[in-house]
């Protein structure tokens, strides 16, 4: 059931009942049946309207469903009014993008998440659910659960909530640890849309195994793969959870620990799926996410993927448009096509070697181990023999220019 205000569009509105129905499939749920209406603003009783919902009523009677879900937040006071009058379940958007990640959580620290925010979700509509489950079950001897057990409730649901926000502060610290052992790799986070791809990159980069499915949140852990970039070096790559607009608020919070590898990140590549006619509402609803975590002056590229479903035209025109709206770097790729990934890698490279400045670095013929460390570690842009020694204009990460400099024998001569 979608309730779109005035100002969205014919397509719009489309699009967002579109991307329900695969939020449902997403789900396990079959959809029997759509309703929209088209309002100045939500009814403050039933969300719709009275009519529409006796329309929907109606509907679900036809239909035999028993599950209505709304493509909008409704209020407790919303959600009891309309299961009164349907006389079924309802669920609003934020409860089923909740339920898709309850089921897709494989690691403890994602079920942790989930489960946060869904507590906090759940706490202000106990008495909603209690007053389901008693029409539920009904029968004599069982009269609902009264104000005691609901005041029991909600100190037993605060407590655990505490208790998983203290579990996952310790998850935070933990990774924090883990980043400070990467500080010298250049690292990226790939952020964007559910469904644009992040997946497909990172394994194409990396060639390493990335869960690919194409269904909307097909992973919510964070995945950190290395990049080789032939003689650059290499980068650390992370795919993060993916966005969707009106995101829940409490998985952006309780996902915050998962969502500091973007913060950390030396740079953000906004994945966009270029073949998607709604991209442009996408790209908004992600920076409206970043903007929330405090990313929205990081330093971002935007990366167009699935270019290879665009004809040549489409793709030329995508690539005059985006510079002129948004004065914003702009990479084209494909995950799927041979060396559809080229000025990806290419950014990559120019990345790194900005992190690492030209330096003269002379190595005696004699010391095997630090030419070997030299070539392993670095990017040999120049040398020449001189007597004994070896001349290099190099790049290099500053812990191995710092072990050279500390080496008997090696001189450091500063910048090239």
């Amino acid at each position: 059931m979608s309730a779109p205000t005035r100002e969205t569009s014919q397509l719009d509105a489309d699009e967002h009942l579109e991307e329900l129905i695969r939020l449902t499939d997403t789900a396990g749920a079959t959809v029997e049946g759509t309703l929209r209406q088209r309002l100045d603003a939500p009814h403050p009783k039933l969300f719709i309207g009275e009519g529409k919902a006796a329309e929907l009523r109606e509907l679900t009677a036809r239909t035999s469903a028993d599950l209505v879900i709304f493509d909008g937040d409704l209020t407790p006071a919303q959600g009891k009014n309309l299961e009164d009058v349907l006389g079924t379940r309802i669920v609003d958007r934020t409860e089923l993008i909740l339920d898709i990640f309850a089921r897709r959580a494989r690691t403890s620290e994602a079920k942790m998440q989930v489960e946060l925010a869904q507590l906090q979700y759940m706490l202000p509509r106990l008495k909603r659910m209690w007053t389901h489950l008693s029409r539920i079950r009904g029968g004599i001897g069982f009269r609902g659960p009264g104000e005691t057990q609901l005041e029991t409730d909600r100190r037993l649901i605060s407590r655990r909530i505490r208790d998983l926000q203290g579990k996952l502060e310790v998850v935070a610290r933990q990774r924090a640890t883990q980043r400070k052992g990467r500080v010298d790799e250049m690292r990226a986070a790939l952020v964007g849309y559910t469904n644009a791809g992040k997946s497909s990159i990172l394994r194409a980069l990396s060639g390493a195994d990335v869960l690919i499915e194409d269904r909307l949140f097909a992973t919510l852990d964070p995945a950190t793969r290395m990049v080789e970039l032939g003689s650059v070096g290499r980068a650390l790559i992370t795919d993060t959870v993916g966005f969707i607009r009106q995101l829940p608020h409490h998985l952006v919070a309780s996902f915050r620990a998962t969502l500091e590898e973007a913060v950390e990140a030396d740079i953000l590549l906004h994945v966009i799926d270029g073949s998607h006619s709604g991209w442009e509402e996408q790209k908004g609803a992600v920076e409206d996410v970043l903007r929330g975590l405090g990313l929205d002056s990081r330093r971002t590229v935007l990366v167009f993927n699935k270019c290879d479903r665009l004809t040549h035209q489409e793709e030329a025109q995508l690539r005059a448009r985006v510079p002129a709206l948004w004065n914003a770097r702009a990479v084209f790729v494909s995950a799927v096509e041979a060396n559809g990934l080229e000025e990806l890698l290419e950014l990559l490279r120019e990345e790194v070697r900005a992190r690492r400045p030209e330096v003269r670095v002379a190595i005696p013929m004699s010391d095997g181990e630090a030419l070997a460390t030299l070539y392993r570690e670095g990017e040999v842009l120049g040398r020449e023999q001189n007597g004994a020694t070896i001349d290099f204009v190099v790049r290099l990460p500053a812990a191995t220019l710092g072990r050279l400099r500390r080496r008997q024998g090696v001189t450091v001569s500063g910048a090239a």
